[in-house]
């Protein structure tokens, strides 16, 4: 099943960080813009994995 998240990606002096606000504590961090696309991805699609159905149903 297809989901849209929202993804905020910020830069600073250390690199890129990322989160998804509607996945609490699901984050990444990478050292540049196409580092951090690949890590935020895998993250999201990894806490996905974690959910039960019905938990997916309030995504």
């Amino acid at each position: 099943m297809p989901y849209k998240i929202m993804v905020i990606i910020e830069k600073d002096e250390h690199g890129y960080y990322a989160y998804a606000p509607e996945l609490e504590g699901c984050q990444s961090q990478g050292d540049s813009f196409d580092e951090i696309l690949v890590n935020i991805k895998e993250a999201v699609e990894l806490y996905l994995e974690t959910l039960t159905l019905s938990e997916k149903q309030f995504i």
